[in-house]
C-alpha cells in the first residue's frame, strides 16, 4: 500500500471508532511552543500544578516520546451533551456529565493502534489523552483542525470547542494535513469578560493558577483562598464559562457518543442532593466519572467554599486525602 492509502484508511478507522475530525501533521520539534511555554511556566501560571514542569523535552518533541516518530495524529471526539442541569445546582464541567473520557479514549487509540499494525505490518506508537507530556492543541493546530482561541481552547469552524483532543504518535509515513491558517476570533472578547476570575489574559495566554477547574479539581489544599470567594458563579467541578459565551459553540451539536450520556445524578441532583451525598454513595455513582478526580473529600470542600452552609467540625470537611 501507498502512503496515500495508509492515510486514507487511518482516517477512515477513526470515524469508524467514534472520532469526529482526524488530522495529521509531520512529528518535528515545536521549538516556539517551547519557548511559550517556557515562559508560561517562569511566571508561575501553573500554580501548584508543578507535574507541568516535568519532561519539558519531552512535551515539545515526539521522538523522545515514540523513537524515530514521522506523525503525530490528532484526533477530535465531542462530549457536547443534549441535556443540562437542574437550575441553580451546583454546577458541573460538560465533559465530565458522562463516562471518563481517558478510559473511553484510551481504549479507542488502542484499537487503531491494532488495525494499522494489523493491515501495516510493525509499527512502534504510542496514543495520549491528557495523560502524558503532549502539546494536544498544537498538534491540532499544525494538523488543520482549527485554531486556538483566546480562551486558550482549540476552536474548530464547524464544531467549537466541546471536544476532546487525543494523539496518536507514529513511526509511520503519512500524508500532512496543512496547518490551519488564519484565527477567527477577531475582535471578540466575550470569553474574556465572562470569566469569573479573569483568568485569561491578552494575547491568549491562561493564568491556569486562576481558573475555576484548577481550583475545583487540581489544587490539593484543604481550603480554597478566601479571595476567590463569590467568584465561582456556583461552579462545584471545572468551569465551562468560556465555551459557554463562545460564539463558535453555537455549531456545537449533542454527541453521539453512548459512553458520554449523561450520568443522571449529575442532570438530576441540586444542591441538597450533593450536600447529602455519602462517601460511599459517591465511589457507586461516580466510579466511571472523571468527576473521581476530585475525590469525596474534595467535592465536599467544593461545596462548603461556594455555599458555607456546612456547621463548623462537620464530618466531612477535606482531609489530607482530597
Amino acid at each position: 500500500m501507498t502512503t496515500n492509502d495508509h492515510t486514507y484508511l487511518v482516517k477512515q478507522w477513526s470515524r469508524e471508532l467514534g472520532f469526529d475530525h482526524c488530522g495529521i501533521a509531520r512529528a518535528v520539534r515545536l521549538e516556539e511552543d517551547a519557548r511559550r511555554l517556557e515562559q508560561w511556566l517562569n511566571k508561575g501560571m501553573q500554580g501548584t500544578m508543578r507535574y507541568m514542569e516535568n519532561h519539558f523535552d519531552l512535551r515539545i518533541d515526539p521522538s523522545r516520546l515514540v523513537p524515530g516518530a514521522k506523525s503525530v495524529i490528532t484526533l477530535l471526539m465531542n462530549y457536547f451533551p443534549g441535556a443540562g442541569q437542574q437550575p441553580d445546582a451546583p454546577k458541573v464541567a460538560k465533559y465530565a456529565f458522562g463516562n471518563d473520557y481517558h478510559e473511553v479514549i484510551r481504549a479507542r487509540l488502542n484499537q487503531l493502534l491494532d488495525k494499522m499494525r494489523t493491515a501495516f505490518g510493525e509499527i512502534d506508537g504510542r496514543g495520549f489523552v491528557d495523560s502524558a507530556p503532549v502539546l494536544e492543541r498544537s498538534w491540532a493546530v499544525r494538523s488543520g483542525l482549527g485554531w486556538i482561541g483566546k480562551n486558550g481552547n482549540l476552536l474548530h469552524k464547524q464544531a467549537g470547542s466541546f471536544f476532546f483532543i487525543a494523539s496518536l504518535i507514529v513511526d509511520l509515513e503519512l500524508d500532512y494535513d496543512a496547518p490551519f491558517a488564519g484565527d477567527y476570533c477577531g475582535t471578540c472578547r466575550r470569553c474574556i469578560d465572562a470569566c469569573p476570575t479573569d483568568a485569561i489574559g491578552a494575547g491568549k495566554v491562561i493564568d491556569g493558577s486562576k481558573c475555576i477547574s484548577y481550583y475545583t479539581i487540581e489544587l490539593k489544599d484543604l481550603l480554597i483562598p478566601d479571595s476567590q470567594k463569590g467568584r465561582f458563579d456556583n461552579w462545584l467541578f471545572g468551569c465551562d464559562t468560556c465555551q459557554d459565551v463562545c460564539p463558535w459553540n453555537r455549531f456545537a451539536q449533542p454527541t453521539g457518543e453512548p459512553a458520554f450520556t449523561p450520568i443522571p445524578a449529575i442532570l438530576n441532583f441540586k444542591t441538597r442532593d450533593w450536600e447529602e451525598l455519602t462517601e460511599e454513595k459517591f465511589r457507586e455513582l461516580f466510579r466511571h466519572s472523571a468527576i473521581k478526580r476530585t475525590k469525596y473529600s474534595g467535592i465536599r470542600r467544593n461545596l462548603h467554599f461556594l455555599d458555607g452552609s456546612f456547621p463548623a467540625g462537620d464530618d466531612h470537611q477535606p482531609d489530607a486525602g482530597v
